[in-house]
Formats: structure tokens, C-alpha cells, sequence
């Protein structure tokens, strides 16, 4: 078991995607030689070349719409948004042609793109450099949307991405890129399917399903809980699109109350969904409504608020005991 963050297994788990295929190229702003502004690709450019990992002007559409070539003539390009908030130059590209183009043709056409976005707060970022827009790519037919909460998770995922022959948006929880933890990286490993919840931590009474970011929180949030007498369990989603709904119900089916935590919005945001479709499968084993636990209804505040803005445990704690309540 290595001791590594999540940045750092995922610029392992590029290099091994690289390695293992030279159709593998890699494109974004300041990727190269700085190695990105967080150096989750530093010294790939060192190792396999310019052309294949190659700094990009300052132009997102152009980036994902190269990339779109770039799949049609036989490559696997993985694209890196710098920040969530700089996605939006290139969403016409994606959800109009990365998106429809496997579709449109019957599945003749593969379109292998991972597009790579650091999500979320919690860094004390300018504007646009801190949204969780997870819900306008779930939202579009024809992405898969993965979420990784870990190290173990950020290295295999980000190669089962890259080897899928659908685009992928794969998010990347910017606040935990440094935050290190235990991680098998050898080939004996036994990954989990890409599009597989995983149960992070087991319980009786309440089940907690989160994704990204907030999974620290919700594992912070069960771990005080116990101590008063309340088992959460943990869920973590680990894709958004398609969702592992089966995970879940089987999960509230057993403790009758769910609570979904994420940073983006509630109105709107994938608890929504998960509610309204657990609401659908689980109807007779549920104990209480299902309670969203979300930012608010904002745009994202200046960095001295986020800290207001972003659900803690305190607000996770809340949604728990007012699923109890009933």
C-alpha cells in the first residue's frame, strides 16, 4: 500500500495510461512544463514529449473541439479543464458534439475523451475558480460522469476512463488533491467497475450517499454520529452518470432513511434526482422524507464566505438527526 494524495495517484495513473497505450495524449493550459497549476501532470511533458502532452492556448472550446478531431482519427486525447468555472467557454463543444456524436451514429463512431475538471471549494479561489457543475453534464445524454473521493480511486478510475470508448467528464475534488491516504497501485489490485457506489463505511440507521469532496465529510460526520449512538452508512457514488441507484436502495432498504450531501446547489443538483428515484424504488422501506444537504441557492461567494456557503459537518449532522426525527 502506497501513502500518496489524490493528485499524485492521478498523474501516476496517466502515466500508466500512457504507457500503455501511445495513442494516449494529453492537452490543457500550463500542463506541460509547469506541469499544471496543480501539478497533478507534472513531468509528463519531461517523459513522453510535447506531443503528447502538449500546453494549450488559452482557449477551452478549441481544446475540446482538437480533442474531437483528435478521437475521429483513432486517439484517446484526455483534456484538462485548469478550473471548474473555465468549462463553460467549451460547453457548446461538449454537449453538442462530444456528447451526440456516438449517438448520432449508432455507435459506429467512438469518441474516447476524458475531461479532466477540478471541482468544488474549500480553497479560497477568485470567481470561476471554485463551481460544482456536475448537474448540467449528468444532465446531457451521451456523457458519463465519474467523481473520484480518494487516491485508490483517483488512479484506477482515471485509466478505466481513458480506456472507455465513451466521453467521460471525470472530476477531480480540488480541495483534496494534496490530502493523502492509503492506495493500492500494483497490478495485482482489483479495481471496481467504473460505474460502481461503494460503500465507504457500513451502518444501521441513516444511509448517507455523497460523492467527490464532501465523502471526507460524511465519513467526519458518521465517525461523530456513532459516538452518539447513531450508525451511518456511507455511500459513495463514485459515477453521477449513470448512477448506481441499485447501491443505494439497497443500502435505504435497510435502514429506511437517506440523507444526500454535495456541495452544488440542492435545487436542481443530483440529490435531487437520487431523491426523487429512491423516493420511486423505496417508497414502502422508507421511515422519513429524503433530506438534501447542499450549498444554497447562490452563485459561489468570495472566498471569505465559502466556508458559510459549503455544507460542514455541522449541516450534515443536521440532515441526519432531522431524517432521525421521524
Amino acid at each position: 500500500m502506497a501513502k500518496i494524495g489524490i493528485g499524485k495517484a492521478i498523474n501516476a495513473g496517466l502515466r500508466r495510461a500512457m504507457e500503455r497505450d501511445a495513442k494516449v495524449v494529453i492537452m490543457g493550459e500550463d500542463i506541460g512544463k509547469l506541469g499544471g497549476v496543480f501539478r497533478v501532470t507534472e513531468n509528463l511533458q519531461k517523459d513522453f514529449g510535447e506531443e503528447r502532452v502538449i500546453d494549450t492556448p488559452l482557449a477551452e472550446s478549441g481544446i475540446v473541439g482538437t480533442a474531437i478531431g483528435m478521437a475521429l482519427r483513432g486517439y484517446r486525447p484526455i483534456v484538462e479543464i485548469q478550473f471548474d468555472g473555465f468549462v463553460y467557454p467549451a460547453f457548446s463543444q461538449i454537449v453538442c458534439q462530444v456528447a451526440k456524436m456516438r449517438a448520432r451514429s449508432l455507435g459506429k463512431i467512438k469518441l474516447p475523451i476524458v475531461i479532466r475538471i477540478p471541482v468544488g471549494g474549500g480553497i479560497g479561489a477568485v470567481e470561476h475558480h471554485s463551481e460544482s457543475n456536475e448537474a448540467y453534464f449528468a444532465h446531457t445524454a451521451g456523457l458519463r460522469v465519474v467523481a473520484c473521493s480518494n487516491p485508490e480511486d483517483a488512479y484506477w478510475m482515471i485509466q478505466q476512463a481513458v480506456e472507455c470508448d465513451d466521453p467521460i467528464i471525470y472530476y477531480e475534488p480540488k480541495r483534496r488533491y494534496h490530502e493523502k491516504g492509503e492506495a493500492d497501485l500494483t497490478a495485482a489490485a482489483a479495481p471496481r467497475p467504473l460505474f460502481e457506489a461503494t460503500i465507504a463505511r457500513a451502518g444501521e440507521h441513516v444511509t448517507l450517499a455523497t460523492y467527490g469532496p464532501m465523502v471526507k465529510v460524511c465519513l467526519d460526520a458518521a465517525t461523530v454520529a456513532a459516538e452518539e449512538g447513531k450508525s451511518i452508512e456511507v455511500i459513495d457514488l463514485r459515477s453521477l452518470s449513470p448512477l448506481d441507484l441499485d447501491a443505494v436502495a439497497t443500502s435505504v432498504e435497510k435502514t429506511g432513511r437517506l440523507v444526500v450531501a454535495h456541495e452544488a446547489s440542492t435545487f436542481l443538483g443530483m440529490g435531487s434526482e437520487i431523491a426523487a428515484s429512491v423516493s420511486e424504488k423505496c417508497f414502502y422501506h422508507l421511515e422519513s422524507p429524503v433530506i438534501r444537504v447542499g450549498g444554497y441557492n447562490l452563485p459561489y461567494p468570495p472566498s471569505r464566505l465559502e466556508e458559510e456557503f459549503l455544507p460542514d459537518l455541522d449541516r450534515v449532522l443536521d440532515g441526519v438527526d432531522r431524517a432521525l426525527a421521524y
